[in-house]
């Protein structure tokens, strides 16, 4: 849901947020929390990796639990976690141990509510539960999704994302999944997801309306390459200006739009049998 302001000042004329009145107003658990130090995009040899972050305000960073198999948990708070777009959930254990409940973070999913109950059988009985790709049926969508069984969850972890079930082959053992982007991967039928999607669908449509919250939010400004000289960025230089009359590149050449900047190993799948199983 939504938030909009009233145009008392400049920086909230445009100013649209996430109602976030519904999540946790306290802090994190202490126990599933650390404080989060600033890299200012920086690798461990003091050089900018990242560029255009930095400054920002204090943060705490929440530990997910990606490889538990989760059974009978109960979902104590949904809470805000400036780390990532989505929400996250606070569970615990129904049954008392001895000493305590255990308690861990996951990924909340769309319409999860404080004292839902998470399973991980083969049921689909609720939203958020656990479930391994071959107890799936076709077309049902998931988040949070393994890449390679018990290795923690990869895929799909982005506010209001999720994927789509296309494929299984038994016989294969593998599935077909459809994701946002487009693309489609094969992955095993052991691997796990999550029913429903990532929570937060309305983080694409905010309205920062001001350069100073982009700031809290470390992100530092970004310079066009054809405001600078020559010497600076490919695109640079010239009398007055100019469109930069080449491809769109990066400061080293590179060319940045419309190509793939990257290829993970898990989608490049050379057998021949799984190519047929991905354009059948």
């Amino acid at each position: 849901m939504l938030k909009r302001y009233k145009p008392y000042t400049p920086g909230t004329r445009q100013l649209i947020i996430v109602d976030k009145s519904s999540l946790l107003k306290s802090s994190p658990n202490k126990q599933l929390s650390r404080g989060l130090p600033k890299s200012s995009g920086r690798n461990n040899r003091g050089r900018i990796t990242v560029f255009h972050r930095g400054g920002g305000n204090k943060r705490k960073y929440r530990f997910l639990d990606s490889k538990t198999n989760f059974n009978n948990v109960i979902v104590e708070s949904i809470e805000y976690d400036p780390n990532r777009s989505g929400f996250i959930a606070l569970i615990r254990t129904k049954k008392v141990n001895q000493f305590k409940n255990f308690k861990s973070y996951i990924l909340a999913s769309d319409g999860l509510k404080v004292g839902d109950t998470i399973n991980n059988d083969s049921n689909l009985n609720n939203i958020g539960q656990i479930i391994r790709i071959k107890d799936v049926p076709i077309g049902v969508t998931l988040f949070n999704i393994e890449l390679e069984p018990n290795k923690g969850f990869k895929l799909c972890r982005a506010a209001g994302t999720f994927a789509s079930l296309l494929k299984k082959d038994f016989n294969l053992g593998y599935g077909l999944l459809s994701l946002p982007s487009g693309k489609r991967v094969v992955i095993s039928l052991n691997c796990r997801g999550m029913i429903g999607r990532v929570s937060n669908l309305d983080h694409s449509s905010r309205v920062l309306g001001k350069a100073g919250r982009s700031r809290w939010l470390g992100k530092r400004p970004v310079v066009r390459g054809v405001a600078m000289n020559t010497i600076d960025h490919p695109h640079g230089g010239g009398r007055g200006k100019t469109k930069g009359g080449r491809p769109s590149v990066t400061p080293w050449g590179r060319l940045t739009k419309g190509k793939p900047t990257r290829i993970a190993k898990h989608f490049k799948r050379r057998n021949t049998i799984l190519n047929k199983f991905i354009n059948s």
